[in-house]
C-alpha cells in the first residue's frame, strides 16, 4: 500500500501556535505587570515627596520683610517611614539659596504646574526630586520660595526588582499552565478525526456504508466526500459484477453454438482427414470456451470473495443441486455421481461462490474420469467440520502436484490432452479461504483422485 504524502502535523501545528500565543501572552503580561507596579510606586513616591516638599513651604512665614521657615521634623520623617532612603532637601527664594543641600538638582521647568517631579544622580545614588514653589510678598516685591525634597531609589528599586521577579514567576507559571492546557485542546481538537479513523479502518473491505458517525461541523465536507467516494465505489463494483455475468453469458452461448455447430459438420463429413480437422476445430472450441469461462468464473470469484455474502447455505441443497445440473454431462460420457451420504449442514457464506468452487470439482472428477465409471461424493460433519468428499477413478494426481496445481494456470503432469485452463483448483482454493475453510487433495488407495473441502462450523 502506498505511504500517504505526509507534510506536517495538525496536533503539532495546533500545539505550536497555542503557545507561541501563550508565550506572546505571558510576555506581555510581566512588562504589564512591572510598568504598572512600577508606575504605582513612582507615583506613591512621588506623592510623598511632594507632600514633604509642600509640608515644608506651609511653614514659611513672612515677618518684618523677612521670611522664615521652622523646618518641621515630619517634613523629613515622613519619607523614613515610607522607606529606608537617604532625603535631602534645598530651600531656595529665588535664585538665592538658603538651607538644605545647595547641589541639590534644581527644577527649570514650572510650566506644567507648582510642583515638578525629575529623576537625577546625586551624590553617586540615584534620586528622586519634587520641587515645589510658592510666591511671596517681601518688601512690596514678589519672590518665588522653592522647596526641593529629594530620596534615594535603592529602596524603589529592590521593590521593583521583587515585583519583577514575581511577574516572572507569574508570566512562567502562565506559560506552563498554557502548555499543559494546549496540549489537552490539540487532543480534544484532532479526537473526532481519530474516531472517524478507527470507525474507517474497522470495516471490512466489503463494508462500503456512509458514515453515520456523529462528527464537528469542520469534519462535515470531509465525512460527504468520503460517503460519496463509497456510493461510487459501490456503483462501479455492482456494475463489475453485472458485467461479469453478462460477459459470461455473451462468451459461452456462441461458443456452445459454433461447437454444436462443429458436431453436426463433424457428423456430415466423410473424409478422414477434414473429419481430423474438424475434430481439431472442435477442441479448439472447448478450449477457448471453458478458458474464458474459467477466466471469466476466476474473476467473479476474485469480485465476490472482496465482497463476500453472509448469507445460511444449506450444504446437502446446493450439493443436490450441483449434482442435477451437471447430470447431463455425466450422462453424456456415462459416469454416475453417486452422493453416499449427505447429511444436514448449514453454514455462513456465499452460495454463488459455494456452488461455483463444487462445479469446478465434480467438473474436474467427471473430465479425468473414463466412462462407465463412478464419482462419489459424500457431505459429512466431523470434529467440528463439515467435509465435502469427491472421489473419480482417473488417474489420480501425480507426487507432487497437489500444491502447485492450487496455483494459477498450473496443470497436472497427467492432464496432456485433457481440456483445461489451470484455474479450476484456483478458484476453489480462493473460494476456500474466503470462508475459512480447506481444500485437501490427496489419491485413493484403489487409484484415483480425492478432494476434500473442509468447513469449519461455529
Amino acid at each position: 500500500m502506498k505511504r500517504p504524502n505526509i507534510k506536517g502535523s495538525i496536533r503539532q501545528r495546533l500545539v505550536a501556535m497555542l503557545l507561541l500565543s501563550a508565550g506572546a501572552i505571558g510576555v506581555l503580561l510581566y512588562l504589564v505587570v512591572q510598568s504598572v507596579a512600577s508606575q504605582i510606586a513612582q507615583e506613591s513616591q512621588d506623592n510623598i515627596l511632594a507632600a514633604s516638599a509642600i509640608s515644608i513651604l506651609d511653614s514659611a512665614r513672612v515677618q518684618q520683610g523677612e521670611i522664615s521657615i521652622d523646618l518641621p521634623y515630619s517634613a523629613l520623617s515622613m519619607l523614613d517611614s515610607v522607606t529606608d532612603e537617604r532625603a535631602f532637601y534645598a530651600i531656595r527664594l529665588n535664585d538665592d539659596f538658603l538651607s538644605g543641600y545647595e547641589k541639590l538638582p534644581r527644577s527649570k521647568d514650572f510650566a506644567g504646574g507648582d510642583t515638578t517631579f525629575q529623576s537625577a544622580s546625586y551624590l553617586g545614588q540615584d534620586i528622586r526630586i519634587a520641587s515645589t514653589r510658592r510666591s511671596y510678598s517681601i518688601e512690596g516685591e514678589q519672590a518665588f520660595l522653592e522647596v526641593s525634597v529629594a530620596q534615594t531609589l535603592t529602596g524603589l528599586n529592590q521593590t521593583l526588582a521583587r515585583v519583577s521577579q514575581i511577574a516572572l514567576t507569574v508570566g512562567v507559571g502562565f506559560f506552563l499552565f498554557s502548555a499543559v492546557v494546549a496540549l489537552l485542546i490539540a487532543l480534544s481538537t484532532i479526537r473526532p478525526l481519530h474516531r472517524l479513523t478507527e470507525s474507517v479502518s474497522r470495516r471490512g473491505p466489503a463494508d462500503l456504508r456512509p458514515v453515520a458517525a456523529p462528527v464537528p461541523t469542520e469534519m462535515a465536507p470531509l465525512v460527504l466526500s468520503l460517503n460519496s467516494l463509497m456510493g461510487r465505489l459501490q456503483k462501479s463494483l455492482s456494475q463489475s459484477e453485472h458485467f461479469i455475468a453478462e460477459a459470461a453469458h455473451r462468451v459461452r452461448t456462441p461458443l456452445a453454438i459454433v461447437r454444436t455447430q462443429a458436431e453436426i459438420t463433424l457428423r456430415r463429413v466423410e473424409k478422414e482427414e477434414n473429419r481430423k480437422s474438424v475434430r481439431e476445430m472442435i477442441r479448439a472450441i472447448d478450449e477457448s470456451s471453458r478458458t474464458a469461462g474459467q477466466l471469466l468464473d476466476h474473476a467473479m470469484v476474485t469480485f465476490r470473495t472482496d465482497n463476500l455474502a453472509d448469507e445460511t447455505v444449506d450444504l446437502s441443497e446446493l450439493v443436490t443441486d450441483v449434482v442435477e445440473r451437471l447430470s447431463p454431462l455425466s450422462d453424456l460420457k456415462d459416469i454416475e455421481i453417486a452422493i453416499l451420504k449427505l447429511e444436514p449442514v448449514a453454514i455462513k457464506g456465499d452460495a454463488i461462490l459455494l456452488q461455483s468452487a463444487l462445479h469446478n470439482i465434480l467438473d474436474n472428477a467427471i473430465k479425468y474420469s473414463s466412462g462407465q465409471t463412478q464419482v462419489a461424493l459424500s457431505l459429512t460433519k466431523q470434529d467440528g467440520f463439515a467435509d465435502i468428499v469427491i472421489s473419480d477413478s482417473g488417474p489420480g494426481f501425480q507426487d507432487g502436484d497437489t500444491e502447485a496445481l492450487l496455483k494459477r494456470y498450473a496443470r497436472g503432469q497427467n492432464a496432456e490432452g485433457v481440456v483445461g485452463s489451470g484455474l479450476g483448483l484456483t478458484i476453489v482454493d480462493e473460494v476456500m479461504r474466503a470462508h475459512g475453510g480447506s481444500i485437501t487433495l490427496s489419491n485413493n488407495a484403489g487409484g484415483g483422485a480425492c478432494v476434500t473441502l473442509s468447513f469449519p462450523l461455529d
